[in-house]
């Protein structure tokens, strides 16, 4: 499918955080803005992918908060600089929609969709079936199914599953291999 070629300003993109706009500490958590380290290329893949999207939102499971290893306050904090320097590099994140729950089955908590359809309440023009899920992990994609999307599966720090597979419509080794291919597409 050339996604390319039906993207367009009436489209919104889903992100994940961790592992997609910044290294993920696998095993651990970013639990202030010290550890936090942009993805390579992830900055201007931002910029890149703000012209094609009219809305750009982050969906992230932050259990950290949780389990008390960091405050609501340092998440504000992180998400704070993170915007602060998408921005700085002439891209944009509309908002970002954190679930911090330790039960599996919150409503917020991906796989579940509590944060797409408070996503929809912010901005009554989405429209799931003119949305894409950006994420490392399968909770991610099937996230973006669950309401529809389309799915692009970072392989930033697992392996590749292979394709086809029910829940990935796409994967790529990054954000910026993802933005690259956009890039490489015939419109």
């Amino acid at each position: 499918m050339n996604i390319q070629a039906q993207i367009d300003k009436g489209w919104t993109l889903f992100l994940d955080r961790d592992g997609v706009i910044n290294e993920e500490n696998v095993g651990s958590y970013i639990t202030n803005w010290d550890e936090f380290k942009f993805c390579k290329g992830s900055l201007d893949s931002l910029r890149q992918l703000g012209d094609l999207f009219g809305r750009i939102v982050v969906v992230t499971n932050q259990r950290g908060v949780g389990k008390g290893i960091m405050s609501l306050d340092d998440l504000k904090g992180i998400h704070q600089n993170m915007t602060g320097q998408v921005v700085a590099g002439g891209g944009r994140i509309d908002k970002i929609y954190a679930c911090t729950s330790l039960d599996d089955n919150d409503h917020n908590r991906k796989p579940n969709t509590g944060m797409a359809t408070q996503a929809r309440e912010d901005y009554p023009e989405i429209d799931f079936k003119r949305s894409v899920m950006v994420g490392n992990n399968i909770s991610d994609m099937e996230f973006g199914k669950r309401m529809g999307m389309y799915t692009v599966f970072l392989t930033t720090v697992r392996k590749p599953y292979e394709l086809p597979h029910d829940l990935i419509d796409e994967q790529y080794p990054s954000l910026q291999g993802w933005v690259k291919s956009l890039a490489a597409q015939p419109v």
